[in-house]
């Protein structure tokens, strides 16, 4: 086996509780503090013999942990976030500093959609990768130049170089398994998602999504609009592999984009892993049909994380949701009948909100009543159709996706809605939601039938209610 440069892979300090670098669904700190498994990062570590993974935020790692770490590796790839790039940038230079010697390289949405941009940040980054960056990374860690590597940038002289681009992976099954990295560098239980058993475990099973969604980061700027998937017996094998390293583990997650894209190869994974005995959720949109919510439900899901988005049926068409509100109504109906957790999403402040929209939305919430919901703020992240809409047409305010505390800010405003009526809606949003005596009484009774989760619940409450405390009125970026 050829030599490879010693390698960290690092998911950087940045704002406490923040989650953002390498694996969150929603790059902020949320309302309930929680952390995603670094995924993207664990993909490519796999790749390299005797790397490490450190994820600094659920390892409560701060700069001088990490900084030392510098001295004893020749290749550092740090994944970065737009709220977070700042941070990460800092923290790339003080690696340098240790060891001036340290190749740096970023990896992510971000850097992806502006290589130039992020070199001229600081001359600490030696480079930086393209959209999906695992054979690229392995490429660079086995010592090659980095001219010969296709799928990324870097400096040269004074100069930024952009070598070809890497053919977009199709044989997803050359990737190794992730929870062999998992078991290695990272504590299972220091992972937690509030609507999900804990503890858990996450990871993908394709990448892509077909649907169109103009505001989603993922599929318009690393994995794209065509699902490419693993095999089922690829899938099932990892989580076979997975169930005798971490026995604790109650639930898996699926975080592929949208994993019902593919109907059948859903209900084929399925079964396999009902003969495993498994405990699963996954995202899913709302257009599943009952046929096929029944058979997953047979065989071990528990949740369906559903992105409603919003309940005004213009606003749905115009971020080309490619969901209809009365199917999403007969979908959740569906799903309830079958004993389905929903864990629902819904943004505010995307192109066409108006207030009545916004109470709209907030009905059609209270009215299919999924189990637990997550509001967020439109966020235009650069790469995203909803980003260049936004700079064509005046709606960014310049003040940034999150605020000082890396906290969800509101990032658009309109002439008709200004952003801090946007950022007002969100505690609406969750006060009318939640704060319903039938909610509060199907909340509690949860509680009672499972003391671990009623102690979680009651932490969480309190971050709640620190959390609206705090978002009385818009904080300055």
């Amino acid at each position: 086996m050829a030599d490879y440069l010693r390698t960290l892979f690092l998911h950087p300090p940045s704002f406490e509780g923040f989650d953002g670098g390498a694996g969150a669904r929603y790059q902020a700190r949320r309302e309930v503090r929680s952390f995603w498994y670094p995924t993207w990062l664990a993909q490519p570590a796999a790749l390299v013999p005797g790397s490490r993974l450190v994820d600094a935020p659920p390892a409560g790692l701060g700069l001088a942990d990490v900084v030392p770490l510098a001295r004893d590796y020749d290749l550092a790839v740090l994944h970065t976030s737009t709220p977070s790039f700042p941070h990460d940038v800092r923290v790339a230079e003080a690696l340098k500093a240790a060891n001036p010697a340290l190749r740096v390289g970023f990896v992510g949405a971000h850097v992806a959609v502006q290589r130039e941009a992020a070199l001229q940040a600081s001359p600490a980054i030696d480079f930086v990768t393209g959209n999906e960056f695992d054979f690229t990374i392995e490429e660079v860690a086995r010592g090659r130049d980095l001219a010969s590597v296709a799928g990324l940038s870097y400096r040269t002289n004074g100069h930024v170089r952009r070598t070809l681009e890497r053919p977009v992976l199709e044989d997803m099954d050359r990737l190794p398994f992730v929870v062999d990295v998992y078991r290695r560098d990272l504590v299972v239980e220091q992972y937690f998602i509030g609507y999900l058993l804990h503890p858990y475990v996450s990871l993908y099973t394709g990448r892509g999504c077909r649907s169109k969604c103009t505001f989603c980061l993922w599929p318009q700027t690393v994995g794209g609009h065509r699902y490419r998937t693993r095999s089922v017996e690829h899938v099932v094998a990892e989580i076979a592999l997975a169930r005798r390293y971490f026995p604790q583990v109650r639930e898996y997650f699926f975080d592929d984009d949208t994993f019902t894209d593919d109907l059948p190869r859903a209900e084929a994974i399925a079964r396999g892993l009902g003969t495993l005995g498994v405990t699963w959720s996954c995202n899913a949109k709302a257009n599943v049909p009952y046929a096929t919510l029944k058979v997953l439900k047979d065989n071990g899901l528990r949740l369906l994380l559903v992105g409603y988005e919003s309940g005004d049926q213009g606003i749905l068409n115009h971020i080309k949701k490619g969901v209809r509100v009365d199917l999403a109504r007969e979908f959740t109906r569906n799903a309830k009948a079958l004993g389905i957790k929903i864990h629902g999403t819904f943004i505010v402040g995307l192109p066409g909100e108006t207030r009545e929209t916004i109470a709209a939305t907030i009905r059609f919430a209270r009215e299919i009543d999924p189990d637990t919901i997550q509001v967020s703020l439109a966020a235009p992240y650069p790469g995203t159709a909803l980003h260049q809409e936004a700079l064509e047409r005046g709606w960014l305010n310049g003040n940034g996706l999150v605020d000082g505390d890396g906290v969800q800010a509101s990032a658009l405003g309109y002439p008709e809605l200004p952003r801090e009526e946007i950022f007002a809606a969100l505690e609406t949003f969750y006060r009318r939601f939640y704060f319903r005596p039938r909610k509060m009484l199907t909340l509690g009774a949860e509680m009672l039938r499972d003391p671990a989760m009623g102690r979680r619940r009651l932490r969480e409450g309190r971050d709640f209610l620190r959390f609206l405390s705090r978002r009385r009125s818009p904080s300055p970026s």
